[in-house]
């Protein structure tokens, strides 16, 4: 009986301790090679038809990365220690809320597609990937023409942040 409470006591601190438990903290984990010193981010690939967005995702993913890793961003692929390659492969938009009074839409709800690939340029090995990777945002339209201002720029800028943090997380811990 004792060297049973004694286990269950054991087993007890461990799990008091955090030992074993297999949980960490999000967004700390970094899954990547430790060859991996250095990264290029080209402009990406833009099957669309919607304008700066293959400019704007590889800048904000390059700052996500600067801000939350240790690793360098360089210009030239040929530098780099790894490639992350993309494509957006569709951007949709359509009005999802309409203004009963005016029958006009009011917002806009924004689906974007992307291709992403991170290769080791050393080895060639692939070390994370996602095709058709859906991305979602929405932004109002004014109804009143006198006080229209165009909110998709600024609706394409959040999308281009988010894509950033998501992919980042993804690259880090592997998921």
């Amino acid at each position: 009986m004792r060297r049973r409470s004694l286990l269950s006591a054991g087993l007890c601190a461990l799990a008091a301790a955090g030992l074993g438990c297999g949980y960490r903290l999000a967004g700390k984990a970094d899954m990547m090679p430790k060859s991996i010193q250095t990264l290029a981010i080209p402009t990406f690939r833009n099957a669309t038809l919607r304008y700066r967005l293959s400019e704007r995702m590889p800048a904000a993913i390059a700052e996500e990365f600067l801000k939350r890793t240790r690793y360098q961003i360089v210009s030239d692929p040929d530098q780099a220690d790894a490639l992350l390659e993309g494509s957006i492969t569709q951007y949709n938009a359509w009005p999802s809320v309409f203004d009963p009074a005016t029958n006009r839409a009011s917002m806009v709800q924004v689906s974007l597609y992307l291709d992403i690939r991170l290769v080791e340029r050393a080895t060639g090995k692939v070390l994370f990937s996602r095709n058709r990777w859906e991305f979602r945002e929405r932004y109002e339209i004014s109804i009143d023409e006198r006080a229209y201002f165009d909110e998709s720029d600024a609706a394409m800028e959040r999308l281009s942040r988010d894509v950033a943090r998501t992919l980042v997380s993804g690259i880090l811990e592997d998921f």
